[in-house]
């Protein structure tokens, strides 16, 4: 037997490869999917089979296409209408050499979500593991907004999943979620690869409730919705075409950058100093959260970076979001652009010392995940808008004053900045360090759990 979990970064996603005896399954597996068939081959196995707990919001997936280029069967939840793949119903079982994978029904994440227990088929009543997809994850449970807009009742309804199906399992099993830390799709999930039925029983605070109090805190809970979902949804639903090749991405001259959306993602701090103007600041890391709140897939779309290091696995996390319009990258980096001549945009990065000097006759705008503002406490006299949203919610920030705005710790911040500066703000600053250098130095506080 083989057992091997595929990290994609960025989403906080995980994706599967299990098999033995020359057969291969894979849970989850996300667009770019030629990984899951090298590491099927150097085991020396064919995958057989494809098994979807869900149909994914925050990706593209890559069963149809893994299934295009293996013969491997497509499997998943009959609560929605796939447009390939076959239907599985909970007990129904599919064997992969010496294993085999049992589907549990796990709705409230979505209405045909499922859970995969998998077997010995020589040990058939000790589980060695269940793929939890969405339903469960470690220290969390799936946000329930997806599934329909009555959030009491998907909450209900996950709640029974969750305690009648994967908690009815021994504690040993262990417990293997689609996403972890950073994912959007539950709130407050551990950074953890994995855990196991018993420890999620004793540690997870979702698991320790009562359906009643289970269902007030998931109705209540704060998520956000990001515009490329519904693309995502719908592509997910009819099966994504093949990935575009990255590997060549083309070098781009300095004009070729006019009426091109230019994503910066070099640091904030370089950012602040100087850009081209209109592009928008998404560190490296923040681009599979961030790119899908901010860019369309109709314009062409090119990359600034300094010393454009690794720029194919920058372009990966497009790829895995269907931007397929990604043109290229800045020629020579940023200083090609500065070489011009044409003009160069700055932002202010200012210390939170300087903000606390001129607290009074500046917008504080908080870009954090409003759980965080509820957990941590906030800037006295802060608007709270979140970073995905502020570009349709950027008429609520005055323009008679100076903008400064702030996430946790500066990155999110930058992003915010290039926003506004786009929609014609014109006094606008980052504040370095974010909300816990704010917290560091001493400076007041109000609210927090």
């Amino acid at each position: 037997m083989f057992f091997e979990t595929i990290r994609s970064e960025g989403l906080a996603h995980q994706s599967y490869l299990v098999g033995g005896d020359g057969a291969a399954a894979v849970i989850d597996p996300r667009r770019d999917c030629s990984v899951y068939i090298r590491r099927a081959t150097a085991r020396g196995a064919a995958i057989t089979h494809i098994l979807d707990t869900h149909r994914h919001e925050d990706y593209l997936v890559g069963s149809a296409e893994l299934s295009r280029r293996t013969g491997a069967t497509v499997h998943h939840g009959t609560g929605i209408d796939f447009a390939y793949g076959t239907p599985m119903h909970g007990g129904d079982r599919v064997r992969v050499g010496p294993l085999e994978l049992e589907a549990l029904e796990t709705p409230g994440h979505t209405v045909e979500s499922l859970s995969f227990v998998l077997r010995e088929r020589a040990d058939p009543e000790r589980p060695f593991a269940v793929f939890t997809g969405d339903a469960l994850m470690t220290g969390s449970v799936g946000r329930v907004d997806l599934m329909s807009d009555d959030l009491r009742a998907n909450a209900d309804t996950l709640f029974s999943s969750l305690h009648e199906e994967i908690m009815a399992l021994p504690d040993g099993t262990t417990v293997c979620p689609a996403h972890g830390a950073g994912s959007v799709c539950g709130v407050g999930i551990r950074d953890l690869p994995f855990s196991t039925v018993g420890y999620e029983r004793s540690s997870n605070p979702y698991l320790a409730l009562d359906r009643d109090t289970f269902i007030a805190r998931k109705a209540a809970e704060i998520t956000y919705r990001p515009p490329y979902f519904r693309r995502m949804e719908m592509l997910n639903l009819s099966g994504p075409s093949a990935p575009p090749d990255r590997q060549l991405l083309v070098p781009l001259a300095p004009a070729a950058l006019a009426g091109m959306q230019v994503v910066d993602i070099r640091s904030p701090t370089s950012f602040a100093a100087g850009h081209v103007p209109g592009s928008l600041s998404i560190w490296r890391d923040g681009l599979a959260a961030f790119i899908g709140w901010v860019l369309d897939y109709d314009r062409p779309i090119a990359l600034v970076d300094d010393f454009n290091q690794d720029l194919a696995g920058a372009a990966t996390h497009f790829v895995r979001l269907g931007y397929d319009n990604l043109a290229g990258y800045l020629a020579g980096g940023f200083a090609s652009w500065s070489r011009t001549g044409k003009p160069i945009a700055a932002v202010g990065a200012w210390s939170v010392h300087e903000l606390r000097v001129r607290q009074d006759e500046v917008t504080i705008v908080d870009v954090r995940d409003g759980n965080h503002r509820q957990d941590q406490g906030a800037i006295p006299g802060s608007l709270q808008v979140y970073a995905g949203e502020l570009a349709a919610r950027s008429d609520e920030i005055p323009r008679d004053r100076p903008v400064a705005v702030h996430c946790d710790v500066g990155y999110k911040g930058s992003l915010a900045a290039s926003l506004l500066e786009s929609r014609g703000f014109g006094n606008v600053a980052n504040v370095l360090g974010g909300f816990l250098a704010w917290k560091n130095a001493g400076f007041p506080v109000e609210g927090g759990a």
